[in-house]
């Protein structure tokens, strides 16, 4: 679908209007996109808002990890339901439902800090809200956006979204910390709580036309189910979500725990590892532009080549290195991890049957989430044990294992990009093999809308 022309804009040579945005950014994907960096922006805010609500009402470091905990708990505990729910009912009621549960939960969170004397069992519980709404959210947002764009441009859709949340991240906790040092951090929930408003206001008006009707199913467990036999029927998709359970705790613990101990001890304390969590964002900023060109044909063993990058700021933080070589580490990190995540929802979006797409995201989601508590939990512990720098030079080692493990697979070496056409025919035919009724044309149509 391409988007109408301003009527102020002058014809093109051809005689027809230039268009205001490229054919396969329609509706639904620029209604999607919008929503996502209003939303991105206002919780990347909210995480520091969040920290120090707990620190000014008397709390302690531990007390803000207890607050962070219980939102990735409940992200983790729901999020196979979440993604059996959204392929049960339409994904963008499900969005809109979890956009709410947020905004009432942040706002009560805002509500509860500009009031005065929050409690901590109170925080922990508003938290564990939002990690519930989360867990329903993401799925059903992630299987919406591969249903929202063109096989043949669905790399570069994914790319600049991809791009744009990346944006959205650095902006947000850069003006996120601004307004907390201007007005409070009650203020910035607000703020969040109110972004998540507007986002689901936006995402009400999702074109769900084309996409057929859910099949009931003979219920929730026996859809979760049948996800599981999807997920552990491609070796592919489990082996490296199974790496990257790995991948994101070591790169969870390093970043949230041994990054901030490094930076005090050797390299001058939280500026300057801001300065290098700033140069990761600037990087995926930029790996996103490389991703709106660039094709890999061998999809999924140029995104596992480019996870190996992921051990460096391990390694350097390990050594540890002068803080330019850092800064450089972190970038060229931020740069892959984008060559990897748009050729992974690009795999994803080729061979995963539209009706369950969810299910498999809520998998996916699942076993990278997982492990990220029960690894920040034993850094410390670790770092009593080994020392510092032999559990980060652990930790890269076990980056480099898991990724070289996956690069065996034969459908990780091999799997290719395929034409639009062939996409599809394969999705339809998985579709007509999975029992969906419905006309396999409608079903199988990718195409914005």
């Amino acid at each position: 679908m391409t988007s109408a022309a301003s009527p102020s804009s002058p014809p093109s040579p051809s005689g027809q209007r230039p268009r205001r945005r490229p054919a396969w950014a329609g509706r639904n994907y620029s209604l999607l996109a919008v929503a996502a960096f209003i939303t991105t922006l206002g919780a990347h805010g909210a995480l520091i808002a969040s920290a120090f609500a707990v620190l000014d009402a008397g709390g302690d470091g531990g007390d803000v990890g207890l607050v962070a905990a219980a939102r990735t708990l409940f992200l983790v505990v729901f999020l196979l339901v979440g993604g059996a729910v959204a392929d049960r009912l339409p994904r963008h009621h499900v969005m809109v439902a979890a956009n709410a549960l947020n905004f009432l939960s942040q706002g009560a969170f805002a509500l509860l800090i500009l009031q005065g004397e929050p409690k901590l069992w109170q925080m922990m519980a508003l938290s564990a809200l939002g990690g519930t709404g989360q867990a329903f959210f993401n799925p059903a947002a992630e299987g919406m956006l591969m249903a929202s764009v063109s096989g043949e441009q669905a790399s570069r859709a994914f790319a600049l979204f991809r791009m744009g949340m990346s944006g959205a991240a650095v902006g947000g906790a850069a003006l996120g910390g601004a307004m907390v040092a201007a007005i409070g951090p009650g203020w910035v929930l607000a703020v969040d709580a109110a972004a998540f408003a507007v986002a689901g206001a936006l995402r009400m008006f999702l074109d769900v036309s084309h996409i057929a009707p859910r099949v009931p199913g003979s219920g929730l467990l026996a859809d979760m189910r049948d996800g599981w036999r999807e997920f552990v029927g491609r070796p592919w998709l489990w082996t490296i979500v199974a790496q990257f359970s790995v991948v994101v705790a070591v790169v969870g613990a390093a970043e949230s725990v041994f990054g901030p101990l490094v930076a005090r001890d050797e390299l001058g304390g939280a500026g300057p590892w801001g300065i290098a969590l700033g140069a990761f964002g600037v990087g995926t900023i930029l790996g996103g532009l490389l991703m709106m060109r660039w094709k890999p044909q061998r999809l999924l063993f140029a995104a596992t080549l480019s996870v190996f990058s992921l051990a460096l700021p391990s390694a350097a933080l390990a050594v540890p290195v002068p803080l330019g070589v850092l800064i450089a580490v972190m970038f060229v990190s931020g740069v892959t991890i984008e060559i990897f995540g748009v050729s992974w929802i690009t795999a994803l979006h080729q061979e995963i049957p539209e009706e369950k797409l969810s299910r498999v995201s809520a998998y996916d989601w699942f076993g990278s989430v997982a492990m990220v508590p029960l690894a920040t939990a034993l850094a410390g512990p670790a770092e009593s044990a080994f020392g510092r720098t032999a559990s980060l030079w652990g930790g890269a080692a076990l980056i480099v294992v898991a990724t070289t493990a996956v690069l065996f697979v034969p459908d990780v070496r091999n799997l290719r990009r395929r034409p639009p056409v062939e996409v599809v025919a394969a999705v339809g035919a998985a579709g007509v093999a999975a029992g969906v009724a419905g006309p396999v044309a409608q079903k199988a149509d990718l195409s914005p809308r």
